[in-house]
């Protein structure tokens, strides 16, 4: 297709209609971790196969042994075939007295500088970025009736919690699947004016650890001091994980992660990051983690080992005085490089066990891994995704990496045999996983026409 100016028309004259689509996506309550909203994770998949369905993909809902996956593939067209990946489920939303409104009931607003946010949960994770992309191919298909390029779309429902089902989906469904390349808009901009595309992932280890004292709550009068207190015991395991220089401590974690290349250094050095301003907007200024790097490089290119959530004994209104049967925290290590999950799974269970008295009792609950992973962006495709990007946005794009993980590109490496060109529009004041989430309609609207150039580009 030699000229895409009608087609970014249509995306400027039906945009109203393309918010719509998004606002009702976004009531939808596909929280997928909580089994409470299983039917709303269903009903999240149907609403996009029939979405897809209505722009001429053959689509459907696919079960498996969690939340369906929703496969689209419209490859009427020849050249160079793509594999698009999102997920419809989203984080869940507590705690929601911070909301200033209701989650699912999804808003625009206007703020002071008279530009409008997109307000609602998975507003930017990621509703609003996979539609971008299915809207691109909607304007497609109703200028010219046709897309310039195969293009086959798979939605999962269990990435924020896990991402089980996928593994053995992509592997019984190979063939069907396998394209070019994988496009997937689940990253940020380098900055609000600046596109960017990720070429590096941190990897991820989610562990549960549970320790269980006395047989009950005790009265902390009559036990106090004599009993051992899971709460005490946990919280010296947990405060063991960092020595005071912000290393982690445990045996054999650093394993795997060189250090960075001096090439790459000074690219980054050349993006001008700006850590006060970064630690600032979360209301820090005081840098944490590794003594002597930067806070870039601890978010892109540093393993981590973070405690995100702990629980133990009362936590109501009031006091009550107990010791606490059993306590339990959630932990999750974000891995870099040749850094394997599994290896650092098994050092984290045999640090905890040897610091777990002899009469208390330590159980693991795994909460899902994946390894890191980078992309050689010497492949056509990627330089052809920068001038698109860039073209679009009128600054250069730029190749960055990423403290986040996101499991499927190491599945689709492997499982597929293809690289995958990471290019999303979230900005970092998007509050994903966060009350009040957010995406901006200009990061929306250009978005969609962002892929429009982007799918234009592969077909040359």
């Amino acid at each position: 297709m030699s000229d895409i100016n009608p087609v970014l028309a249509y995306v400027d004259t039906h945009i109203d209609e393309a918010l719509g689509r998004l606002l009702d996506l976004l009531r939808i309550k596909s929280i997928s971790t909580d089994p409470a909203f299983a039917k709303d994770c269903a009903a999240c998949a149907e609403w996009h196969a029939r979405d897809l369905q209505s722009i001429g993909f053959e689509a459907s809902a696919r079960k498996t042994p969690g939340h369906p996956i929703v496969v689209g593939h419209d490859r009427s067209a020849p050249g160079y075939s793509v594999l698009f990946y999102g997920h419809y489920d989203v984080q869940p939303v507590d705690p929601l007295e911070l909301w200033t409104h209701d989650p699912f009931e999804p808003v625009v607003e206007t703020r002071s500088d008279g530009t409008k946010i997109i307000r609602g949960r998975g507003a930017s994770d990621d509703k609003g970025q996979l539609m971008t992309f299915v809207e691109a191919c909607r304007a497609f298909k109703a200028v010219h009736g046709k897309l310039p390029i195969p293009v086959s779309v798979l939605l999962e429902g269990e990435e924020e919690s896990g991402g089980a089902s996928l593994p053995m989906f992509l592997a019984a469904n190979a063939a069907e699947l396998k394209a070019d390349i994988g496009l997937i808009c689940d990253t940020s901009m380098w900055d609000p004016r600046t596109p960017a595309i990720t070429t590096m992932l941190r990897g991820l280890c989610g562990e549960e650890v549970f320790i269980t004292g006395p047989d009950r709550d005790l009265h902390s009068g009559f036990y106090g001091s004599a009993a051992a207190n899971p709460n005490h015991v946990l919280a010296r395991i947990l405060a063991d994980l960092r020595d005071a220089d912000g290393r982690i401590a445990i045996p054999g974690f650093y394993d795997g992660v060189p250090e960075l290349p001096p090439v790459l250094r000074r690219q980054w050095e050349a993006l001008n990051f700006d850590a006060s301003a970064f630690l600032g907007a979360v209301g820090l200024s005081i840098p944490a983690g590794e003594k002597g790097r930067s806070a870039l490089e601890m978010v892109w290119s540093r393993p981590t080992c973070e405690i995100n959530g702990m629980g133990g004994g009362y936590q109501g209104e009031g006091f009550k005085t107990v010791i606490p049967s059993k306590a339990s925290a959630k932990i999750s290590f974000r891995l870099v490089f040749d850094q394997d999950p599994h290896v650092v799974r098994k050092a984290f269970r045999a640090f905890v066990k040897e610091r777990v008295p002899a009469d208390c009792t330590v159980e693991f609950k795994e909460h899902g891994s994946g390894k890191a992973i980078r992309f050689d962006i010497g492949a056509p495709a990627f330089e052809k995704t920068r001038r698109a990007l860039t073209e679009e946005w009128g600054a250069e794009a730029a190749y960055v990496g990423g403290g986040g993980s996101i499991p499927v590109n190491h599945e689709l490496k492997s499982a597929l045999g293809m690289d995958v060109i990471l290019a999303g529009f979230a900005l970092e004041d998007d509050r994903i996983h966060s009350p009040n989430e957010k995406y901006d309609l200009r990061s929306f609207h250009k978005g969609i026409r962002s892929w429009v150039r982007v799918l234009d580009a592969l077909s040359r």
